[in-house]
């Protein structure tokens, strides 16, 4: 029996169609990781480098975008209000050294859980995809603080960026 509960507390036509998105992505990394495994690749082998130059990547376009390397650069970047619809964000803090976020939904951990992954798979992928994160923040000159999250069956994911 699964621990995690993941139920969205706001559905509509526009935020299904987005979490469809991720959770299309979300089923691209699993299948990727399943035939690496097949062939004999650790998930976290390929899945933590791959991920995290995504990350950098992502990173240096955001920090272009927003003209700043500030974390309230990154907040109104990344975690636009959309963004903060399909996760279910509260930001908590958010300065030019410290970004403070709590996620109260996950599409990527849906995705997961309806693919009949196992929590402990889920918890694993959770990490890797995370990887992405870690990079921004390094390219942001931050760090990522990865406190309480739903793939481990908490209500919620606490992310912290701080420089």
């Amino acid at each position: 029996m699964s621990k995690i509960i993941n139920l969205p507390r706001k559905n509509n036509f526009f935020l299904n169609g987005i979490r469809g998105t991720l959770e299309h992505r979300a089923t691209w990394l699993y299948l990727l990781l399943k035939e690496a495994e097949k062939n004999g690749i650790a998930w976290e082998a390929i899945g933590f480098p791959a991920i995290r130059a995504c990350g950098h990547m992502h990173g240096q376009n955001l920090v272009k975008l927003s003209g700043t390397n500030s974390l309230k650069g990154l907040k109104r970047k990344l975690f636009t209000l959309p963004a903060q619809w399909v996760f279910e964000m509260k930001i908590l803090d958010s300065t030019d050294n410290r970004l403070s976020i709590d996620f109260g939904y996950c599409p990527l951990v849906a995705a997961w859980q309806n693919l009949g992954c196992s929590d402990e798979e889920i918890v694993r992928l959770c990490d890797i995809a995370m990887e992405g994160d870690r990079g921004i923040a390094e390219t942001f000159g931050a760090t990522l603080d990865i406190g309480e999250t739903i793939a481990r069956g908490f209500n919620k994911c606490q992310i912290r960026f701080s420089k």
